[in-house]
């Protein structure tokens, strides 16, 4: 199962793939629509509906068996005589005869199938559809609104934006729609949502835009529209339209726990999908810029210890080696509050704005260190990797020593002898105080800290075992204020703040 997939399987939240097979044509010409008349008091969209679903079609894919099979872009939706198979087989296993041999249908290995919806974009035939519908395709079929079928090409894929560009050939020009501004949409402006749910085929629903800027943890740069259309299986694709006739967002997920619609359905907005397609149009790859930080969001203890009035801001866990932060000077500790001038006010800003600049880009980093303001001067890399977001979730690891010294924080430290060095895969380079118990409802362990951690930085100091760790603590106990530690676990550092128990 891919990383995306878990974490949304945990959080109730579906891809809107399809099942049953057949086309959903959702879309048309770049023509313009005049706002929806009512009729009897109810909005009437058939005049918007009659414009745009030429341009919508249905996604057939097909997956070579045995691939994968936990990917997004496999059997999230299985072909009708697939579905039926298993539906008999639980009925013979339920209720067939005591006694009488469960016979399970024996079919040749086969390839999958999954259904999905797409939009066509320009009209030499350029098509838009989710990444984890035809990403890792073996082949792809759209079926347009009048039952023409065509074959088409994957030029490109971002997995990370969720987005695919197709190409069909047609010896004349097929029907299109065009992108609308995201930035302009309104919570509780009116949509229309077009695709090919459950694969029932070419299917219309409406509603409002619920929210913006959803973040649902998929990946790092949720920023989707959440609405209320009717969004089901088979939607993953289609388009999201404003009463205008443009493409707002394009359908990727639902939150739901019976995998039907009750509401929440997302998009991604147009105005993060037409720079990632204009790149997968002309160089079918997404090139995006890298920084070379591990960064974690700040907590208001976070923010307390470091001396800032706000929250605000992307924390430097880790600089990685040869990278374009280190060069700038940039440091573990640092708080990166501005990208020339624009406010960071999450680690997804930072992430976003980074990415989405050209490598060889020369930026002006505003960074708070030791209680100050000051500016780093930084040259964008190539991101060959997704950049690391350090967690601030624990794990594992019953990791103890001998000498270990109990403190007032809720945990027991001793030193980096060569045995725990051994035990924990540590490098000579590593230094610090190893964490070899933390007391159960303590500060520390309400921040996560685990016996195996090593404790590197107190404040703004660095530690090289327990005894220049333990006068560090003492001394910031007396202040009665957050405390700001440094952690290593498993390769990577990551800052908590913690506050002194009382005595």
């Amino acid at each position: 199962m891919t990383k995306t997939k878990a974490i949304l399987a945990a959080l109730g939240v579906t891809t809107a793939l399809t099942a049953p097979a057949l086309i959903a044509p959702l879309f048309s010409a770049p023509t313009a629509v005049a706002a929806a008349p009512t009729v009897s008091g109810v909005q009437d969209f058939s005049d918007l509906a009659a414009k745009v679903t030429p341009a919508v079609v249905n996604v057939a894919v097909t997956v070579k068996a045995g691939a994968d099979d936990g990917d997004d872009t496999q059997m999230a939706d299985r072909g009708q005589q697939q579905q039926m198979d298993e539906f008999m087989q639980r009925f013979m296993d339920q209720f067939g005869q005591k006694g009488r041999p469960q016979m399970k249908p024996q079919r040749p290995a086969q390839k999958a199938q999954a259904v999905g919806t797409g939009f066509i974009i320009d009209p030499a035939g350029w098509v838009v559809t989710n990444y984890h519908v035809a990403g890792k395709a073996d082949s792809i079929t759209i079926t347009m609104n009048d039952g023409r079928k065509m074959q088409a090409k994957l030029m490109g894929g971002d997995e990370k934006t969720d987005l695919a560009l197709l190409k069909v050939e047609s010896d004349k020009p097929l029907p299109y729609v065009e992108f609308a501004d995201a930035t302009k949409v309104r919570v509780g402006q009116p949509v229309m949502a077009v695709g090919n749910p459950f694969g029932l085929g070419g299917t219309v629903t409406t509603g409002i835009v619920s929210a913006r800027g959803r973040d649902i943890h998929s990946g790092p740069f949720d920023d989707y529209i959440q609405t209320d259309a009717a969004i089901n299986r088979g939607n993953s694709g289609g388009p999201l339209f404003d009463m205008d006739g443009k493409v707002i967002g394009i359908n990727t997920a639902i939150f739901s726990p019976t995998g039907g619609n009750i509401g929440l359905g997302f998009a991604i907005p147009s105005s993060l999908a037409q720079p990632v397609i204009a790149q997968l149009k002309t160089n079918g790859k997404v090139e995006r810029g890298l920084l070379g930080v591990q960064i974690q969001p700040l907590s208001e203890e976070l923010a307390k210890s470091m001396s800032m009035d706000s929250e605000k801001g992307a924390l430097v866990a880790q600089v990685q080696p040869d990278s374009p932060a280190l060069a700038a000077g940039v440091k573990s500790g640092d708080v990166i509050k501005s990208v020339d001038g624009k406010e960071v006010a999450t680690i997804r800003d930072l992430t976003r704005t980074i990415s989405a600049m050209k490598p060889g880009t020369s930026v002006k980093l505003g960074v708070w260190r030791d209680g100050k303001d000051m500016t780093l001067t930084a040259k964008i890399g190539d991101q060959k990797d997704e950049g690391t977001v350090v967690k601030t979730s624990a794990d594992k690891s019953d990791k103890a020593d001998k000498k270990a010294e109990p403190l007032s924080y809720g945990v027991s430290l001793a030193p980096l002898s060569d045995d725990v060095r051994q035990e924990l895969k540590l490098k000579d380079t590593v230094k610090g105080a190893v964490i070899t118990s933390v007391e159960p409802g303590s500060p520390a362990d309400e921040q996560g800290l685990k016996s195996g951690d090593v404790l590197q930085q107190v404040g703004k100091d660095t530690v090289d075992g327990p005894q220049a760790a333990a006068e560090k603590l003492k001394e910031a106990k007396k202040t009665g204020k957050p405390v700001l530690m440094k952690i290593y676990r498993e390769g990577m550092t990551r800052f908590v703040a913690i506050s002194p128990r009382a005595a």
